[in-house]
């Protein structure tokens, strides 16, 4: 269940690497902002973060989009370790800015069904966690729907298949990338709003879910988008598997042992494609 919410935050990764070839090395750091975001909304509100996803993830799409057009747009054809050092900055002010406002203890909600469970047959599930997972493949069919029904969506694809042939055409690439970090920072937006139902959040796991976000669209393949969704599901299998066969601090080391697998086997990802 969790590895689907995985799956959605890796997916806005992934898209954003998709279309902007652009690694997103504040994508955890974005995480936990949206996650203090729904931290702050249910505490004032008292609203459920069922109810929270959708105005988080316009949240996080504004900030997303104000960030690629303000910000990273001017580095799209600058080398990649100019990009690297952009976003690990933008990164670092989010963690500190965090650290600020909120200080380093974890803080978590409790919703009514928070200790909720069904039981189905001799499992018994979180509720929880299949309403997370319920929503996160919501969120991932719509972002499906938009890439491949709409006109703006077949223009995205366009600009990941031929830059210079969407420029030929007329369309405006700057804001179309614009637009598809906004896509990507929604996905993150709307896993951290998910996430706060299962977890509690601190500024300092923002690093540890960019890494957990790379590790998933490796595994999946890096720009693909039914990859990153394979890949986070794995991933959390894997983790579970590895914190009830075990000792749970070893999930983590279960989870890498799998990339290194994919790595050795299948260099491009599950569901990669090989390079030409």
């Amino acid at each position: 269940m969790t590895g689907l919410v995985y799956g959605l935050m890796a997916l806005g990764l992934s898209v954003i690497f998709g279309v902007v070839r652009v690694v997103n090395f504040a994508h955890g750091e974005m995480m936990t902002l949206a996650m203090y975001l729904t931290l702050v909304a249910f505490s004032a509100l008292k609203l459920d973060p069922l109810v929270l996803l959708v105005p988080i993830a316009a949240a996080l799409f504004v900030f997303g989009y104000l960030l690629q057009m303000g910000l990273i747009n001017p580095f799209i054809n600058r080398p990649e370790h100019s990009q690297f050092m952009l976003l690990v900055a933008v990164a670092i002010i989010l963690v500190n800015v965090q650290l600020i406002v909120f200080g380093p203890d974890a803080q978590g909600i409790t919703t009514p069904y928070s200790f909720d469970s069904f039981q189905l047959g001799p499992v018994i599930v979180d509720a929880a966690k299949v309403y997370a997972a319920v929503a996160a493949l919501a969120v991932s069919g719509a972002l499906f729907a938009f890439f491949r029904f709409t006109l703006t969506g077949k223009a995205i694809r366009a600009c990941a298949d031929n830059y210079d042939g969407a420029r030929v055409v007329g369309l405006n690439v700057k804001r179309l990338y614009a637009l598809t970090f906004g896509l990507g920072s929604a996905c993150v937006g709307a896993a951290g709003t998910m996430l706060m139902v299962v977890g509690d959040v601190t500024p300092a796991i923002g690093p540890a879910y960019t890494l957990l976000a790379f590790v998933i669209v490796i595994t999946g393949g890096l720009g693909s988008m039914p990859g990153a969704l394979l890949g986070g599901l794995l991933i959390g299998v894997t983790e579970a598997l590895g914190g009830v066969l075990f000792v749970p601090s070893a999930k983590s080391m279960f989870a890498f042992g799998l990339l290194v697998l994919v790595l050795l086997f299948r260099p491009q990802g599950i569901l990669g494609r090989k390079s030409t």
